[in-house]
Formats: C-alpha cells, sequence, structure tokens
C-alpha cells in the first residue's frame, strides 16, 4: 500500500529514482540545505509565538505583525496540528500503522463551520504551490465534520505576502482529482520498480551519486 504526504508526492514528481533512492531503498541520505535549516528554525520560532505566545527573537520581530493578524481570527487554534487518513478517506492517528496519507498543518484555525489554513513559507513566492493547501483542507473536512469552508492560505513571511484560495466541502471530489494522476504514476513505479531520472537544474545537489545527472549544474 501506499503511503504518502504531499512533500513526499511532490519529490517523486520531481525526480523517481532520487526518490527511490532516498525514500524506498534508502541508499543516500538527503542531508538538510542552509535554506531547509533556516526554514525550520523560522517555523519553530512562528509556531511558539502562536502557540505559546513565546516572545520572538530579535531576528524574527520582523514577522510579528503578520501572526498579529492571524492572531486575530477569531477559533480555536491547532498550531502545528498533525492529521492522517486511511484507504477509506477516514481520519486516523498519525502514527497510525494503516494510515495512507498524512500531514503537518502550521496552523489551522477552526470556527463552527469555518476553517483557516496557514502554511509559513520563508522562500520565494515566484511559484507558490497551493496543492499542498488543497490536500490539508481535504484531511481538515475529515477530522473536523462540521466544517463547511476553509479559508487557506500560503504566507511568505520574508516578503509579506499571502496567497490564498477558498475551499468548500462540496468540492472535496474535484480536490482529490488534483493528486490521482500522480499517485498512479507512483503506484506503477512500485509495481514495475521503474524509477526514471528526471534531469533538473538542482541535479548538481542530490545525493544520489551513482546517478548519471548527479554532477550536472
Amino acid at each position: 500500500m501506499i503511503k504518502w504526504s504531499y512533500s513526499g508526492l511532490k519529490e517523486y514528481v520531481n525526480c523517481p529514482r532520487q526518490y527511490y533512492e532516498v525514500k524506498v531503498a534508502q541508499n543516500f541520505i538527503k542531508k538538510p540545505t542552509q535554506q531547509m535549516l533556516y526554514g525550520s528554525a523560522v517555523h519553530k520560532a512562528l509556531e511558539d509565538y502562536v502557540g505559546e505566545s513565546k516572545p520572538l527573537e530579535k531576528n524574527y520581530e520582523r514577522y510579528q505583525p503578520m501572526l498579529d493578524a492571524l492572531l486575530e481570527i477569531e477559533g480555536e487554534r491547532f498550531p502545528e496540528y498533525r492529521m492522517a487518513l486511511n484507504t477509506d478517506l477516514q481520519p486516523c492517528t498519525f502514527g497510525a500503522k494503516d494510515y495512507w496519507v498524512r500531514g503537518i498543518v502550521d496552523l489551522l484555525i477552526v470556527d463552527n463551520d469555518t476553517a483557516h489554513i496557514v502554511d509559513y513559507k520563508t522562500g520565494s513566492a515566484k511559484y507558490a504551490d497551493v496543492k499542498q493547501l488543497r490536500l490539508m483542507s481535504l484531511m481538515t473536512y475529515a477530522h473536523f465534520p462540521e466544517v463547511q469552508q476553509i479559508k487557506a492560505g500560503l504566507l511568505f513571511v520574508a516578503h509579506n505576502t499571502f496567497i490564498d484560495e477558498t475551499y468548500t466541502r462540496e468540492e472535496s471530489e474535484n480536490l482529490w482529482k488534483d493528486f490521482l494522476p500522480d499517485l498512479e504514476r507512483l503506484k506503477l513505479s512500485l509495481e514495475t520498480n521503474k524509477w526514471p531520472e528526471n534531469p533538473t537544474p538542482l541535479c548538481g545537489w542530490c545525493p544520489v551519486t551513482t546517478c548519471q545527472f548527479q554532477k550536472v549544474r
């Protein structure tokens, strides 16, 4: 059975070979870059401020107005909220053995039949990908049956940019269709054990040193 997340499926689409070597065969370890480490540090600081009212360190204080705006939204807040679904699209615990898909919402706010989903981003908004918001919304509908509408957004904190979308529960079937083609490809790779290489400008930073494209920059 496939077990997946938004980030894992995206890594597969970017390069099936790397996905296999790192996640399936575990022949190589993908070491975090400086950008990834910075992103994790920022996420932790924002999580602590929103969830525990922990003051921001001086180098993160410029993000406070954006976070204060989020704190004005009415409803119960769930920072770093973990969700998972089984193959029947029913909610299960994040660590359940039979989970099918899972993910973590940076900030979920539930106010009766309306929910707000916010995902913090430290990079550029130039290539914003809202599919992650759609997956988190689908899982929210399963975990919170009372929610009928979701207002979701990517908050690019370094650029003070917010890219938002609104979904309704009635749209769920169409939202799932965003992921089915890539999941079918992943399923086929698992069944046939075929993991084609996909050269990109990032090949030079790939940990899979046995790939013919690894040193191409």
